[in-house]
């Protein structure tokens, strides 16, 4: 099974989704948390950062990120474990640098969310906002 890692940029009571470019053979035309594939044996968290870097151009503070939640997935014959993360601290601006993978970047409060490939991962989210003393109204 295919590990998946994505992550949850959040700042100001908005969180950044990346728009899947309509191409994709998973998930076309969604917006979702920006992540992919863990490598081999490489922990999440390095993946994670990883593959943030790749996407958005940041550098994530793994040690401010915390899990939020874990799926099993078919976006394609094979199922993928899906390990969301809230990462509140990063350095750089996130831009697109991937437009092989995405065609846009949002920011968008709780109640602007749209919906995700994976309903759980949006709940999750909605959840930490909520923690984080932003409602969803």
């Amino acid at each position: 099974m295919h590990e998946v890692v994505v992550g949850a940029l959040v700042r100001g009571g908005r969180v950044l989704l990346a728009h899947r470019r309509p191409d994709k053979r998973a998930f076309p035309g969604v917006w979702d948390l920006p992540g992919g594939l863990v490598e081999g044996s490489e922990p999440e968290l390095e993946a994670l950062a990883r593959e943030l870097h790749e996407e958005l151009g940041v550098r994530i503070e793994t040690g401010a990120a915390s899990p939020l939640c874990r799926v099993v997935v078919r976006a394609t014959d094979e199922p993928a474990l899906l390990s969301a993360w809230l990462v509140p601290a990063w350095r750089g601006t996130a831009v697109n640098v991937a437009p092989e993978e995405h065609d846009g970047l949002g920011w968008f409060g709780a109640t602007e969310l749209p919906a995700f490939a994976h309903a759980l991962v949006r709940s999750s989210v909605l959840d930490a906002l909520d923690a984080r003393g932003e409602h969803r109204g």
